[in-house]
């Protein structure tokens, strides 16, 4: 299986490759004030797998907290995605991803990776010195460029990203540590339109971001994301096709929005 793709972390929409940024503002991931989420929110999510008709086979769920991380004032992030008990008799998840993010800047202090998939099991502990631009982990010590983001501090800091500086078709770039590699990524915003999704019908941000090729996933632009039009920016769909089928992972309940949710225009 790809070494960064797999049931839960599609929900992040962030597995991408390298590019050439076209014109656009070049600094939204190095420092950006916090007006999307607030402590307390707690988002769930399905994932539902297809050869023609779509099976729950999992789900993921997210949670923020307000706590102190070296004694400065810091986001909690936990992510935790798990596959359904029919789904664990081929491919078995017990994902956890956890982030210590400055509420200052929304970088990230801390990641801890603890994950249990098909039973290739892989944990490790990062730390990060974004004055020094170090990462000290399980493994070692690596040099990580300016602005790193991990897998969970990248999806909540995209919520705060400035759309009305884009246009469609623009990409936004930022670079992700995992697996002690730094990887170049970016999402290409697609403009807004309506989605209907299992909760109910929204007016939605459209992204595509570019798929690194693995085992699961097909490379290019396959894969395609929608957050709330409104001042959440809550992730509510994300879609791609797999080798075998499609996946689709829907937001299903969510409790503590920072804001009440104005973009639902229908209820399923």
């Amino acid at each position: 299986m790809n070494k960064i793709l797999h049931p839960f972390l599609p929900i992040s929409f962030f597995l991408i490759s390298a590019f050439t940024l076209a014109p656009a503002p070049a600094n939204d991931f190095c420092g950006i004030k916090n007006t999307a989420f607030k402590a307390g929110e707690v988002v769930n999510m399905t994932v539902y797998y297809t050869l023609g008709a779509y099976i729950a086979a999992g789900e993921a769920t997210f949670t923020t907290t307000l706590e102190r991380y070296n004694g400065r004032p810091a986001y909690h992030f936990v992510g935790e995605g798990k596959s359904y008990p029919f789904f664990d008799n081929f491919f078995k998840v017990r994902d956890r991803y956890e982030s210590y993010v400055d509420t200052a800047t929304l970088l990230p202090m801390k990641f801890m990776r603890n994950v249990n998939e098909g039973g290739h099991k892989i944990y490790n502990n990062v730390t990060f010195n974004q004055t020094s631009n170090t990462a000290v982990s399980t493994n070692g010590v690596f040099k990580i460029t300016d602005c790193m983001q991990d897998v969970v501090s990248a999806m909540y800091y995209a919520r705060n990203i400035r759309f009305e500086n884009y246009k469609p078709g623009d990409k936004i770039p930022f670079d992700m540590y995992l697996d002690d590699e730094i990887y170049h990524l970016y999402i290409r915003y697609m403009g807004k339109e309506k989605v209907k999704t299992k909760y109910g019908k929204f007016n939605a941000i459209k992204f595509k971001p570019l798929l690194v090729k693995g085992t699961m996933f097909e490379g290019g632009e396959k894969m395609t994301a929608w957050v709330t039009d409104d001042a959440n920016r809550l992730l509510l769909r994300v879609e791609s096709p797999i080798s075998v089928g499609s996946i689709k992972v829907d937001m299903m309940s969510y409790k503590n929005l920072r804001y009440p949710l104005k973009s639902l225009v229908g209820l399923r």
